[in-house]
């Protein structure tokens, strides 16, 4: 998409109709994935659109996407987001991107520099569960982690994000400039929090006065992000190129809804994103773990036992009545009770609205893609819904059936003896207990007990062992579409 003009593109595209000089690179954003450039750089690039705001974005990759930072600055850090409804596709060029850097490219120092730079005010980060170097246990920061052991040996020369961010704030301080504002956009659980928890506890390691400094000084506010966008595919790429007239590597498609709530806690200036349709809270919380349970718990139910089932993508699953009265009830029966929503919230609108958005069949969202990194994922999108029925003695068969799925999943086996690809941080042990006990319920229990992601009350209750082997069970004799039609 480099020489981007009317001419060259479309009629139907919509362009950045703002004067791209202005802006300026007040957010450094850590994470220039799929998910960041359909939420957090729409948002910004519609701000541009509906008022004078000079706010820009400096993307960083840190690990990896190369050739993904070189193509945007080829085609002068534009890119193309393509709404994908049930019946028609919006497609728009963002230009709130200012600039771009990666390690690899330009160096560490230059990553640091910028992030120090004296007009960025946010510097905001997508970089998954395991960017913030956490044990999923007890949510602390994992000493242990090479890459932490690595910035905490050589902090001039990080490799995390915590190691970059800790660095950046280190040299604004020494050089008597403001902090910036540390925003998480990742699908975390209070993830300002997360945030600010392993960051402190990093800084306080490195320097006790840097870490209380920090404390002192910097605000992570928490924040709830929602629209689903699938990975780039070649299939993806090529009817971008149809829709815009132009090859577009960065290009991405996206669902048409969006949500963005934001705890309005900001130590220097932000960009006023409700314009764009965002909602400034005061608390987070209740939306996050409606989203986290109802959204994503559903979503990894349907990954997990719609991949064993034989189905590629979410949508496929909804074309099966047991998938989508399954997954409907997951919402209704086992995750809406353990919420505790303000006055006035409908869920089961909200769990309407999801199931349209799950079958949407413009969408190719991987069952695959959303079964990766379960070990970091089943603590928040399950375990808190769990610990609400076994407080209340109620049924929670929907919530026994996702973790067996994910059991089934992780054994690297799927139900025609074809391998799994399984990706995930914590795959080696788990294949290591799965072929230590074969396709078996034995294997129920030893998993539970895995403490980093089933805390003791849950893993060692006999009531969640007896429902997952239960489960698990119906699985090995009924495969998973009898198993999911059954519930």
């Amino acid at each position: 998409m480099t020489n981007i003009s009317n001419q060259t593109l479309n009629k139907s595209v919509s362009l950045p109709t703002y004067d791209r000089s202005r802006l300026k690179s007040r957010i450094v954003h850590l994470g220039f994935g799929a998910f960041h450039r359909a939420h957090q750089g729409l948002f910004t690039d519609e701000v541009a659109l509906k008022s004078e705001s000079d706010w820009g974005i400096c993307e960083v990759n840190l690990f990896g996407g190369e050739a993904l930072i070189t193509s945007l600055r080829e085609q002068d850090h534009l890119y193309t987001v393509a709404e994908k409804g049930a019946e028609s596709t919006d497609v728009k060029v963002i230009g709130a991107v200012t600039e771009s850097l990666h390690p690899e490219l330009d160096g560490v120092g230059a990553v640091i520099e910028k992030m120090a730079e004296p007009q960025v005010a946010i510097v905001s980060m997508t970089i998954t569960e395991k960017g913030y170097c956490a044990d999923p246990a007890t949510g602390r920061l994992d000493k242990n982690n090479p890459l932490v052991v690595a910035d905490l040996a050589e902090p001039t020369a990080p490799k995390s994000a915590l190691g970059y961010i800790v660095q950046a704030l280190k040299v604004r301080r020494d050089r008597g400039l403001a902090p910036f504002t540390v925003m998480s956009c990742d699908n975390v659980q209070e993830n300002g929090h997360v945030a600010k928890a392993a960051i402190l506890e990093f800084a306080r390691l490195q320097d006790e006065e840097l870490g209380a400094w920090i404390e002192a000084n910097v605000t992570f506010p928490c924040t709830m992000v929602d629209r689903i966008v699938p990975a780039a595919t070649k299939e993806t790429l090529d009817e971008i190129t149809e829709l815009i007239g132009v090859e577009d590597p960065c290009g991405i498609a996206c669902e048409p809804f969006r949500q963005w709530v934001i705890e309005d806690n900001f130590v220097a200036d932000r960009p006023d994103w409700s314009i764009a349709g965002a909602e400034f809270v005061a608390d987070v919380v209740p939306y996050e773990e409606m989203k986290l349970r109802m959204l994503n718990g559903s979503h990894s139910f349907l990954a997990y036992l719609g991949y064993l089932g034989g189905y590629a993508h979410i949508s496929d699953t909804m074309t099966d009545e047991g998938y989508r009265k399954a997954a409907f009830d997951m919402m209704m029966k086992a995750q809406a009770p353990s919420l505790n929503m303000p006055a006035g919230t409908d869920l089961e609108a909200y769990a309407t609205l999801l199931i349209n958005r799950f079958t949407n069949p413009s969408l190719k969202h991987q069952t695959w893609q959303i079964a990766m990194d379960g070990s970091q994922k089943i603590p928040q999108r399950m375990g808190g819904s769990l610990k609400h029925h076994l407080e209340q003695g109620s049924e929670f068969k929907w919530l026994a059936a996702g973790i067996a799925g994910w059991m089934r999943y992780v054994s690297g086996v799927d139900e025609k003896g074809s391998d799994i690809d399984v990706r995930d941080p914590m795959a080696a042990s788990l294949r290591e207990v799965c072929e230590s006990h074969g396709v078996n319920v034995s294997v129920v229990p030893a998993l539970l007990s895995i403490e980093a992601i089933f805390p003791v009350e849950i893993g060692l209750n006999p009531i969640v062992i007896d429902a997952v082997s239960s489960a698990y069970q119906s699985l090995i004799d009924n495969g998973a579409k009898a198993t999911v039609a059954s519930l």
